[in-house]
């Protein structure tokens, strides 16, 4: 059975202070290993010399995390020239080479550990180093090596123990029954199986201490089963499996403590050092309770190991996890990467393995973890449950400790494909190969992302003149692996399976010219599970989802087929979870701005179907997306976008989304909102009301100074009858100014009567019909209604015609002219800004007629609906001043007060009478009163 085999190193090219290549005969997690000189030329070489001549099986190599060698070469030899030098290689035969990986996947925080399998025989093995990948951490442009393994067996006695005679296998078949054989390993190659304790990562990971207790118990293991004591060889295999995790928790306290003792923080140290000592006495005395180790067997770890030859600083304790490269071996040596335990579980988020990519000869394993090589099986304490108690007690471990460790099973390559899938994926798998399929179907996410990357790689090198059919089959197989990418969770291998699916439609299928039809299976393959993928409760996958399927809706290949609009204007269920809705109508809204409705696979028609169901989703902010789509769709089509809608009443308007609707129509038409229209009434009411309030009061005082002359003329009269008792009786009165009195209040009453309180004119056919017949048509100051045929004031036609007027509902106010005018007019009226903008009440006044704003106040309405340089637009102001002219001579002879009356003073007949006042659309009828 091959074993761990002892060299010593006798030669190196050369190597830093502190990191000599004998640093590699030692094997503990707080080694650092051989490191080359700096700057140095390549390449560089170690000698190291087996204990004996060996048949060497396998070479386990531990690379630094940056420092890397971008090759290493393997040489073998029975013996050394007599004046050796490591450049003399004409006594050994080289074996082959692997390749490292330059490590940035991990951030140079993971170190890779190679295991090569080989088959060769001698006793010297040279290692050669080729340049070092370059990166940022590596200043010295260095390589190094932290701890190399050699496994085999002496060759006097390997091959007589592993190769069977010819007489022994026909004996062997002729004797034993099916069942015999399926137990009995003797013929079966068992012989050349490696024994996990003997692995590099075993060492490397393990507590010394706990690592020699470990093997003294296997010892213990291997003869209670040759006794066949089964009861105690099981209680011993779960000790070492309980062991196993312990090793690796002290392994990790002293690299913590060694980094104390580096940033000279001795109180940490001194603290992990208790730490250690009280753990591993409770793990002792669990043992020895369980009667499984004698005393004798505890040994420190200065008892069997030797010292490192320096004491340099511990190196940062990634997760080791394989990175393998392709290998090509020459003729004995066949390459083979594993995965081991963690050094520093705490960290796991530096753990980033990678898929091994195809070796030469590669070959798939098609049974169970039992039936795998003994070597390759994950440790038995791996295989148990996670929640499994344990025999020993164990601190609590952090949150983020080595509970990641799914990798610590791995073994290199990704676990086989079960029947079912054989089955399933039969189809790539004759395309690319089972081994690459077994890493898109693998439990272990970058196997997965790794198959994907390489089916990227296997399309890009496909060279021109391939057939189309082997074209189109690649490519349906690519798809295929896609499809299943797509659904991952993990965000890498998701990326990764559109990094695929971009390049075949953009690069793949253009290049080699496919045609429409290719492109259309891609994307009609692809896209259902993109979009389910917009629905993930992960905002990361749900958002690179959304902006992928918008970019690609927009690749020229894809735009033509118009296959993602179609599929997002179909009608939304109400029962669609609302993440999946708001994403699907998110990509809608977002692709109409880019391709619009026009010959884009987006219609009015479609659209307006599509967001009018989400307005009936049961989830709010899927609602809320509809009316914004609703919205923009009506900025380019208007009256088609209505007829999808309810006409708009008072009932609709209750469901709170159609007046949102609505509201956001008006205001993109220019129109008040229905809140605002609701405002300009009650503001229009408000001051119709105050300004009647005013009439009222006007025409009280009206009617006051109108029984104040009446009283006074009454009073005239009394006193004049009296005058006239009296004159009778004294006979001595004088009749002139009993007549003077008379004639001044007679005059007053016959001024009222025959007076337009509006113009100012006077007539003698001013009755009571000549005054209705003025209004109607002279008047100057006033306007008959068109629509109503109610005779108003000028000043006030704007307000009448939006409040007052049988036909207000029709009439809208510009709100920079403040004229009313008629709404199926206004849109355009606010549009060409031709009007010309209305000035503060206070500033000026604005005539209706004319448009023009004049001097404020009430008489400057009539110089300007009278005057010669008033209105122009004033049909009845040439008559007015025609009739002004005639009347203006009489108006200057009249004189109304006379002296000699005693009691009665002269006054002017509308002394007491005021002006009157303009009130909103106010009906004009007649007004004067007779006494």
């Amino acid at each position: 059975m091959p074993h761990k085999v002892g060299f010593i190193v006798i030669s190196s090219s050369g190597h830093e202070d502190g990191y000599s290549a004998k640093e590699l005969m030692v094997h503990a997690p707080t080694v650092s290993g051989w490191r080359s000189a700096r700057f140095c030329s390549y390449p560089q070489d170690i000698v190291i010399q087996l204990v004996e001549r060996c048949h060497i099986r396998k070479l386990q190599l531990l690379a630094h995390q940056y420092m890397i060698s971008a090759k290493i070469e393997f040489y073998i030899s029975d013996s050394l020239p007599e004046y050796f030098s490591s450049s003399n290689s004409d006594r050994f035969r080289r074996l082959g080479y692997i390749s490292l990986s330059d490590n940035e996947k991990t951030g140079f925080k993971a170190r890779e550990l190679k295991s090569v399998h080989v088959d060769a025989i001698g006793q010297y093995l040279k290692l050669t180093f080729h340049k070092n990948h370059v990166n940022r951490y590596n200043l010295y442009n260095q390589v190094a090596l932290v701890a190399v393994n050699v496994l085999g067996d002496p060759v006097h006695t390997s091959e007589m123990e592993n190769t069977p005679t010819r007489e022994q296998l026909i004996e062997h078949y002729l004797n034993n029954s099916n069942n015999d054989s399926s137990v009995d390993a003797t013929y079966m190659g068992k012989t050349n199986l490696i024994s996990p304790l003997d692995d590099l990562a075993f060492d490397m990971y393990q507590d010394p201490e706990v690592a020699h207790i470990i093997r003294a118990l296997d010892e213990k293991k291997q003869e209670a089963v040759r006794m066949e004591r089964y009861d105690l060889a099981k209680k011993l295999k779960q000790a070492i499996a309980d062991l196993q995790k312990v090793g690796e928790r002290l392994g990790r306290y002293e690299v913590e403590k060694r980094c104390a003792v580096e940033k000279e923080d001795y109180d940490l140290a001194k603290q992990k050092k208790h730490q250690m000592d009280e753990y591993r006495m409770k793990v002792y005395q669990q043992l020895k309770l369980h009667n499984l180790l004698d005393t004798a067997v505890i040994r420190r770890a200065s008892d069997f190991l030797p010292e490192p030859l320096s004491y340099p600083s511990p190196q940062p304790q990634g997760s080791e996890q394989p990175t393998p490269v392709q290998y090509k071996p020459e003729k004995e040596i066949e390459q083979h990467t594993e995965s081991k335990p963690e050094t520093a579980p705490s960290n796991p988020s530096s753990k980033t393995p990678t898929p091994p990519t195809t070796p030469v000869k590669k070959v798939v394993p098609k049974i169970n973890v039992n039936s795998l090589p003994y070597d390759e099986r994950p440790l038995p304490a791996l295989q148990k449950q996670i929640g499994e108690q344990q025999s020993f007690p164990s601190e609590p471990s952090p949150p983020d400790s080595d509970r990641t460790a799914q990798g610590t099973g791995i073994t290199g390559e990704p676990e086989p494909l079960t029947e079912k899938v054989l089955r399933e994926a039969s189809f790539p798998i004759d395309v690319y190969g089972e081994g690459l399929v077994a890493g898109a179907y693998s439990k272990t996410w970058s196997y997965r992302e790794d198959a994907l990357l390489a089916v990227y790689r296997k399309l890009m090198d496909v060279p021109m003149g391939t057939s189309k059919e082997d074209l189109k089959t690649m490519m349906r197989a690519a798809i295929f692996l896609v499809r299943r990418g797509l659904l991952d969770k993990v965000s890498s291998v998701f990326q990764a399976s559109l990094k695929v699916l971009k390049m075949i439609i953009t690069q793949y299928i253009p290049k080699h010219k496919l045609g429409k039809v290719e492109t259309s299976h891609c994307v009609e393959s692809t896209l259902p599970h993109l979009l389910a993928k917009t629905g993930d409760s992960t905002t990361r996958l749900r958002v690179v989802s959304i902006n992928f399927i918008q970019e690609m809706a927009l690749f020229k290949e894809v735009k033509v087929l118009q296959v993602i609009p179609t599929e997002l204007v179909k009608p939304l269920k109400t029962t669609m979870p609302a993440r999946l809705a708001l994403s699907q109508m998110e990509l809608l809204e977002r692709l109409l701005k880019d391709l619009g409705t026009d010959n884009s696979g987006f219609t009015v028609d479609n659209v307006m179907q599509c967001t009018t169901g989400a307005l009936e989703h049961s989830a709010s902010e899927v609602r809320e997306s509809a009316v914004r789509l609703i919205l923009s769709m009506y900025h380019k089509h208007k009256s088609t976008v209505l007829t999808y809608l309810p006409s708009e009443d008072a009932n609709i308007r209750k469901n709170i989304l159609y007046k949102t609707l609505f509201d956001g129509f008006a205001k993109i038409d220019g129109r008040p909102t229905e809140a605002q229209t609701k405002l300009q009434r009650k503001t229009a009411t408000r001051e119709a009301e105050k300004k009647k309030k005013e009439e009222i009061l006007a025409l009280q005082e009206q009617l006051a100074a109108l029984k104040e002359i009446q009283a006074e003329v009454q009073s005239g009269k009394d006193k004049e009858r009296d005058m006239l008792i009296a004159g009778k009786a004294g006979g001595k009165k004088a009749p002139s100014a009993i007549a003077d009195s008379g004639d001044d209040h007679s005059s007053v009453v016959n001024y009222l009567d025959n007076l337009c309180i509006f113009c100012g004119e006077r007539d003698d056919s001013f009755t009571e019909e000549g005054l209705d017949l003025h209004y109607w048509k002279h008047c100057p100051m006033l306007k008959r209604c068109e629509h109503c045929r109610q005779v108003v004031e000028i000043s006030s036609l704007t307000d009448h015609l939006l409040t007052e007027c049988d036909k207000k509902d029709s009439f809208g106010k510009c709100q920079r002219c403040t004229e009313a005018i008629p709404k199926e007019e206004l849109i355009e009226h606010i549009r060409a800004k031709t009007c010309n903008p209305a000035k503060s009440e206070k500033v000026a006044n604005y005539c209706p007629l004319c448009h023009e704003n004049f001097s404020p106040g009430e008489e400057a309405w009539k110089s300007h609906l009278m005057g010669r340089d008033g209105c122009k637009m004033n049909p009845r102001r040439i008559q007015a001043l025609q009739r002004t002219q005639s009347i203006q001579g009489k108006a200057n002879s009249l004189a109304v007060t006379k002296p000699g009356v005693s009691g009665v003073k002269g006054r002017s007949p509308s002394s007491k009478i005021p002006a009157p006042r303009t009130g909103v659309g106010k009906t004009i009828n007649r007004t004067s009163a007779k006494p």
